[in-house]
């Protein structure tokens, strides 16, 4: 690739079914982690329809491929920049279709030496660009992207989300051609920490797996099961497991559902942890945010909290500096399709920002999240989220119950927000056209957060006047 970005992407995932929601809503969510300074914009994308056929070519890696005449509407949150590619990440489409990419991943060098990554084949830069506006389903979306990795290639290991409301899916792409995915059962969730983590695949449950064709065939044709009762597990087939996945890895899905499913006593080094885990409870927003917003909080882990000098640095934790966005999309059954889907944005440092909503049904973003580049703006919405968590960094100790405060107070505001707006939408009590009262309502609700985290920056700058190391106090007697 053009930049590292395979080496560097380090993101974490989770998907929750419909019946392990408290409202019966299905989420997939993630962060993206890259680099500490380098921002992120949000955008829609209008329907368009072309008279002949597009063609999409990567500044990445020149992956190319045709694209159909007609591309639907959608979400994303693209790059500052397009010099290395796009990189849209995340979004939600007019037919309420939602996908996340990527989770990165490694294979093994087994499976790699019999079927490699391909050079120009298709990577995450343009996943999101090339799927998600052609789909009418989730299902749809990983039937989509398989036949792009099987025809074209794939240039990394990745996970990749995919949700509607009616399901959530998890495809990995384990080697240059081969990928498998598996539904997320109704009641249940997952969470992925940079591992290929799919586990048994059942060939004749179409319903809940597919696969590229022939998987089964190269696997047996170049002796790469390790299983000795012949089963197929797609984890210890194609991926690794080594002392940096038990360090790096394992230690985020075990804290993700320590957290989610408490009743269950785990090892966080344990290579055995489980793809799918049904939750101790229904799961709403707040536990979503939570688990992205980590940091191994109440344990020896926390590199915030925790007095012990080795443990707190000993696992990466789920939020990160490196973190640019961190996204929550939500796709309920209950509503229409212009109000079924909302796009949950936190910009910058997941633990230290605040998920902002935004109706996937408006046609346009507050102007403050078109802009920023890598060096600070104080217009771009991005580094406004950025500069405050970087002056709670500064002084956490005296900071930290101040930015949590309003944390909380935001998300109270946004929650009470999306119930009013929904139910304007069932009630037809808005004035003019649906998309422009989605995209006002949305737009207020970005401003909301920009301003108070604009206040709180101005609070934390006014108070850290008086905690310079040069500060003195003069003795009483003097």
């Amino acid at each position: 690739m053009t930049v590292t970005k395979q080496s560097l992407s380090a993101c974490t995932s989770i998907l929750v079914g419909k019946k392990a929601s408290l409202d019966g809503s299905v989420y997939i969510g993630r962060n993206e982690d890259a680099k500490s300074a380098w921002p992120k914009h949000m955008c829609v994308h209008p329907r368009q329809e072309f008279t002949s056929e597009q063609v999409f070519t990567s500044k990445d890696n020149g992956f190319s491929m045709p694209l159909p005449k007609v591309a639907y509407k959608y979400t994303a949150t693209p790059e500052w920049t397009d010099e290395f590619g796009l990189f849209e990440e995340d979004g939600i489409n007019e037919f309420g279709v939602a996908m996340s990419a990527t989770e990165s991943a490694y294979a093994n060098s087994e499976v790699l030496s019999c079927d490699p990554l391909v050079a120009n084949g298709i990577g995450e830069e343009a996943m999101v660009t090339v799927v998600l506006p052609y789909i009418k389903t989730a299902r749809e979306g990983v039937l989509r992207l398989g036949q792009i990795v099987s025809d074209y290639g794939a240039s990394e290991a990745n996970g990749i989300l995919f949700a509607d409301d009616q399901e959530a899916w998890y495809l990995e792409i384990g080697s240059g051609h081969h990928w498998v995915a598996q539904r997320i059962p109704d009641d249940a969730y997952a969470v992925v920490a940079n591992q290929l983590a799919i586990e048994e695949i059942d060939f004749a449950d179409t319903k809940n797996f597919l696969t590229s064709a022939g998987i089964q065939a190269f696997v047996e044709a170049n002796q790469l099961n390790p299983s000795l009762d012949g089963s197929f597990n797609f984890r210890k087939i194609f991926g690794t497991q080594t002392l940096s996945d038990q360090i790096y890895s394992t230690p985020r899905v075990w804290y993700g559902q320590k957290y989610l499913t408490p009743s269950v006593e785990q090892d966080p080094m344990s290579l055995e942890l489980p793809f799918i885990r049904k939750p101790d409870r229904k799961l709403g927003l707040d536990d979503l945010s939570y688990v992205l917003g980590s940091h191994y909080q109440n344990t020896p882990y926390d590199p915030l909290n925790s007095k012990d000098p080795l443990l707190k640095k000993k696992f990466r934790p789920i939020s990160l500096a490196k973190t640019q966005e961190s996204h929550i999309l939500q796709l309920r059954s209950d509503l229409s399709q212009d109000i079924k889907g909302i796009h949950w944005l936190a910009l910058g440092v997941t633990a230290q920002s605040v998920f902002v909503p935004f109706f996937a049904g408006a046609n346009d973003v507050h102007p403050a999240y078109k802009v920023g580049k890598a060096t600070y703006d104080p217009t771009s919405a991005y580094w406004v989220y950025k500069q405050a968590g970087i002056l709670v960094d500064a002084h956490y100790q005296a900071f930290a119950k101040e930015l949590s405060d309003l944390q909380t107070e935001l998300m109270v505001s946004f929650k009470t927000a999306v119930r009013k707006v929904v139910a304007a939408v069932k009630a037809g009590e808005f004035a003019g056209d649906l998309a422009d009262f989605l995209t006002t309502e949305s737009i207020k609700l970005q401003d909301l957060g920009l301003k108070k985290y604009q206040a709180l920056s101005a609070s934390l700058i006014t108070q850290a006047t008086d905690m310079s190391p040069l500060n003195f106090k003069t003795d009483a007697n003097l």
